[in-house]
């Protein structure tokens, strides 16, 4: 083995190793026993039998637990201020609540300083990553003027290199009376503002947000400037999102909840990844997304966490798992792909959501046997260390 840099580090004795590679072990996720991985610089160096590893400067006995690659978490929204603590209160007691919803994030992002921002960003972002999330995607759309949607993009970027503009998450109040007005705003000096620090362009696509149209129009003008388009789609009922997705090329259609076939198939003949999101339907009592139906297709589906202070305020795709499993027809290991490598393709990304080599080296250890634990034991804190791009964190 040829080495690249100062130190090189084993982990020995894993009793399941997380693939994602069929062509590296058993079955779609690539399943090795008893086996050894090495990690050179920031790169997977070599995959194999644990008696077969060679020599490394360091090594880690795993001691028969499980090791499979860093969650991907390829939708969320981490840049606010506040919390909806009322308005969840409310919903879950059965208490009529109406406060304002995104609104009221809006108005006290809008007031946060950068500081504030910045610290609430890093803290969901380290909470994420001691629950084994290696990659994570965020979202603007809390700001919703030039000044707070571009503000929110430098500081998610920052931190993060997928970053996704969501100036179109609502029509906010000073629009409430002009929504074309504020397509124009979102397409024209908003975006003008918000391309250099962004990778992706997002819309809601929903009935009391942006009809098929105003999607349409934004997303194409954000194609324009380089963003490439992720999709709300389908979330709140059946709407035009998921189409105009797969027309548009769209990497993902998210949340998913309510689909025809023509919708099913369309996804399932393309390249757009459904992603979904168990947390916002937990946190909301509404419609569990059919993931068997989507997977049965022949679609590709990816899980993720929705973090937002009012419809899915968790940052643990470990939890997010354990609902597809129970709420949403997945198996164990459908859902600890669409965690890994379903996020990978959500994002684009060859790179992560893989133990090969090559890879970066984003990898989740497990106080369990197996990954199905992840499903077997909810809630339970399973994941025992983490290494992203190749540091123990």
């Amino acid at each position: 083995m040829t080495t690249t840099s100062a130190t090189t580090t084993a982990l020995t004795h894993i009793a399941q190793l997380v693939t994602n590679d069929p062509a590296l072990g058993e079955g779609p996720l690539g399943l090795i026993r008893d086996a050894a991985v090495v990690i050179d610089g920031d790169r997977i160096a070599w995959v194999g039998p644990s008696g077969k590893a060679p020599a490394t400067d360091n090594a880690v006995d795993a001691g028969g637990r499980a090791v499979l690659p860093g969650f991907v978490d390829s939708h969320s929204h981490l840049v606010f201020a506040g919390d909806r603590t009322e308005e969840f209160n409310a919903r879950m007691s059965g208490r009529p609540y109406s406060a304002g919803g995104i609104r009221t994030t809006v108005a006290a992002t809008r007031a946060a300083g950068d500081d504030v921002l910045r610290a609430n960003v890093a803290r969901y972002l380290a909470e994420g990553l001691r629950q084994g999330t290696t990659t994570q995607e965020t979202k603007s759309g809390y700001g919703l003027t030039v000044e707070d949607e571009a503000r929110a993009l430098r500081i998610a970027a920052e931190q993060t290199d997928e970053v996704t503009f969501l100036g179109a998450h609502i029509v906010p109040p000073d629009y409430a009376d002009d929504p074309a007005g504020y397509v124009d705003l979102v397409t024209g000096p908003m975006l003008d503002a918000c391309a250099p620090h962004a990778r992706w362009v997002d819309v809601f696509c929903e009935r009391g947000a942006f009809d098929g149209d105003q999607a349409r129009a934004i997303l194409t003008a954000g194609a324009a400037k380089g963003l490439v388009p992720r999709v709300h789609a389908n979330q709140l009922g059946h709407g035009p999102g998921v189409q105009l997705a797969v027309e548009l090329g769209a990497a993902s259609a998210d949340h998913c909840t309510h689909l025809t076939d023509a919708d099913i198939d369309a996804l399932a003949g393309s390249e757009t990844v459904a992603t979904l999101l168990p947390g916002a339907e937990f946190s909301t009592r509404a419609t569990w997304p059919d993931a068997r139906r989507l997977l049965d297709a022949g679609a590709t589906v990816a899980l993720s966490t929705d973090c937002n202070p009012g419809s899915s305020f968790t940052s643990s795709m470990p939890f997010c798992i354990a609902l597809a499993v129970r709420d949403m027809g997945m198996t164990p290991d459908e859902a600890v792909w669409s965690a890994t490598a379903g996020g990978a393709r959500a994002l684009r990304r060859t790179d992560v959501g893989r133990i090969t080599p090559g890879a970066r080296a984003d990898l989740a250890l497990l106080d369990a046997p197996s990954h199905v634990h992840l499903a077997y034991r909810p809630g339970v804190p399973l994941v025992s260390a983490v290494w992203h791009k190749g540091v123990l964190v």
